[in-house]
Parts: C-alpha cells; sequence; structure tokens
C-alpha cells in the first residue's frame, strides 16, 4: 500500500522558515518523481515544487523559487521542501505527491494527507 506521510507544519511568523518532510512507503521510491502541492484557504490545488527520481532536478513555482528548496533522500526514502523567508499568501495545507516532473504539474496518483503551514504574525 503506497503511503505518504508528510509533517512539519506549523505556525510561523513572515521571513522565518519551515522544513516540510514526506516518508513515503510501499512503492520503490527513487524510481519515482515526487512534487509538491498546496492549497490555500478557499483557492484551488497550487503544484509548488517537482523532482525527479535521482533528484538531479528540480522545478518550482514562480511564486516560491529562491525561497523554497526541495530534496530528496533515496536511501530514506524521504522527500522535503526548506521553505525560506515565509510569506502570508504561503498559508496553506502542503501535500506531498506521487507524479511526474513533466507534464502537467497536478498530475499525480498518490497523495498525502497533508500539512497545514500558517505564515502570520
Amino acid at each position: 500500500e503506497v503511503q505518504l506521510v508528510e509533517s512539519g507544519g506549523g505556525l510561523v511568523q513572515p521571513g522565518g522558515s519551515l522544513r516540510l518532510s514526506c516518508a513515503a512507503s510501499g512503492f520503490t521510491f527513487s524510481t519515482y518523481a515526487m512534487k509538491w502541492v498546496r492549497q490555500a484557504p478557499g483557492k484551488g490545488l497550487e503544484w509548488v515544487s517537482g523532482i525527479n527520481s535521482d533528484g538531479g532536478i528540480t522545478r518550482y513555482a514562480d511564486s516560491v523559487k529562491g525561497r523554497f528548496a526541495i530534496s530528496r533522500d533515496n536511501a530514506k526514502n524521504t522527500l522535503s521542501l526548506q521553505m525560506n523567508n515565509l510569506k502570508p499568501e504561503d498559508t496553506a495545507v502542503y501535500y506531498c505527491a506521487r507524479g511526474p516532473l513533466y507534464g502537467s504539474r497536478l498530475s499525480y496518483d498518490y497523495r498525502g494527507q497533508g500539512t497545514q503551514v500558517t505564515v502570520s504574525s
């Protein structure tokens, strides 16, 4: 059974940092591209970042480029998202998902339950 479990969310002040993690199990993690997507209150799902299977290629939404960094540890079956200089508009539920790096950015076949990130003073 494929499982994706996010952690690391919380409340942070503008300008602060958080590191999200996603523990993957039930599939051969090292052979799949992964991504982070988010959903802000009252809005649709938004692609944030993607990474290929070996971690050598990454992509970012313009809204987070230069502030967020996606990475993976295939030995530990873990996907991460380092978020710096957070802004109130980054407030959302963040999900890790298994899906292609290219093509539809919101395409995925499995998604975790999500972790809440709130950026507020």
